[in-house]
């Protein structure tokens, strides 16, 4: 089987102006095709250490894709550095000459001087024509490795990855066989609870792979298999997803690009659900959520950061004689205030969070305090208690993402 590293080159990548987006693509793509892809490098504008990392690149790997330096400025050295490598001169290749030309006429321009620069490439090169852009690309074949040479503008690169370089490498390597995966999407579990259940499948398993990610609240588990087409991957699958769900049941709630919005937008819709929610630590993450899940069934969000609001809110739908009380019960201020934002909205279901930070802990992640979840019906509750209470984002998008969860459950289980 093929291995492919990917060489992404440009001085912004590494100073962090922009986000390497392509090399995430790129391997996707190449998964696809069924070639590994071991080694992914970022190197900036630097002849030196450009010559270095490509060298490198072709002592480990069959396939080097580079992105990016192909521009007509300065520092535009991708040419230059893949010339070096190969031991090849850079020769003039009229054709990408004229092409320039006449892609900046056809626009009312002239080209300047320095866009004669991107009409050269390594001699005895493949030439790659960019119908999307002025910087033509190339492919050189090296004894050590074929090096396919594209620009960064995402929309270029993608283009040309599909329509020329995935042709090139299937005919080259003969590639009949593709990795095909599934990936199971977990809520309310840890990621070591979801390798306690299923963690002989990553350390045993061959063809089909298991592996495990976690996000913020969100454990995914990603099934992989490799075989002739995705149709024999998918059955190769099959069992082993089929076992999954089994051990981790209910808490699987979408697969591949669902997501929990997706999941609770389609129930709110089975179940004929309105829904509104009262928010203070999430500062209107779940507002957003809920009406990404179906902005019809979403009735009304409120953001309490104060205990100004949460009091008027409280006090607005017959709980101002109970308030002080109430104050005193963190669990039971969660309950009320959901039952009061479904009276105010005139909604089904009435969702609320109520947190206790620690005022000590400044952590971004995870940090020390109580959230209390509550959602409703109006007749009977389903409640969450999660031993954090940050405001920053990781946190924030944690209890957003749990809270859906309980929304979920809810229109699952019904509440009780």
């Amino acid at each position: 089987m093929a291995n492919a590293e990917i060489v992404a080159i440009g001085s912004e990548l590494l100073l962090g102006q922009i986000v390497d987006t392509n090399s995430t693509w790129m391997a996707q793509r190449l998964t696809a095709l069924g070639v590994n892809l071991f080694h992914k490098s970022v190197v900036g504008d630097n002849p030196e250490r450009m010559r270095e990392v490509l060298t490198r690149a072709l002592e480990r790997a069959d396939i080097v894709i580079t992105s990016g330096g192909l521009g007509p400025t300065q520092d535009d050295l991708t040419r230059e550095a893949v010339a070096a490598v190969t031991g090849r001169e850079l020769v003039l290749h009229q054709p990408f000459l004229e092409q320039i030309d006449q892609r900046f006429r056809s626009r009312g321009f002239v080209m300047t001087p320095n866009n004669e620069r991107q009409a050269y490439m390594p001699d005895g090169a493949i030439p790659v024509n960019n119908p999307n852009g002025t910087a033509p690309s190339f492919i050189v074949e090296d004894p050590r490795g074929s090096i396919f040479v594209l620009p960064g503008v995402p929309f270029e690169l993608k283009w040309l990855f599909d329509n020329e370089v995935a042709p090139y490498l299937r005919r080259k390597f003969s590639l009949a066989e593709i990795i095909s995966y599934r990936i199971l999407k977990v809520a309310e579990l840890g990621e070591s609870r979801v390798d306690d259940l299923m963690g002989h499948f990553i350390a045993n398993s061959q063809n089909p792979t298991v592996g495990v990610l976690a996000h913020p609240g969100q454990v995914d588990i990603r099934i992989a298999a490799k075989a002739p087409t995705k149709e024999a991957a998918l059955e190769l699958i099959a069992p082993v997803e089929a076992e999954m769900r089994q051990l981790i049941g209910k808490h699987i709630f979408a697969a591949d690009e669902e997501t929990m919005e997706m999941a609770v937008g389609k129930l709110l819709r089975e179940k004929h659900k309105t829904i509104a929610v009262c928010e203070d630590l999430t500062g209107g993450m779940i507002t957003d959520r809920l009406q990404e899940a179906d902005n019809t069934r979403f009735v009304e969000g409120i953001v309490c950061n104060s205990q100004t609001a949460l009091r008027r809110l409280l006090s607005g739908t017959g709980h101002a004689d109970r308030v002080e009380a109430l104050l005193q019960d963190p669990a039971a201020v969660a309950q009320a205030l959901a039952l009061a934002v479904r009276a105010q909205a005139g909604s089904d279901l009435g969702l609320a969070i109520y947190s206790l930070p620690d005022r000590t802990d400044t952590s971004e992640n995870l940090a020390r305090g109580q959230t209390h979840m509550a959602i409703t019906d109006g007749q009977g509750f389903k409640t969450r208690l999660h031993n954090m209470a940050g405001r920053g984002r990781p946190d924030r998008t944690r209890m957003s993402f749990n809270a859906l969860a309980l929304v979920r459950l809810a229109l699952l289980e019904g509440i009780s």
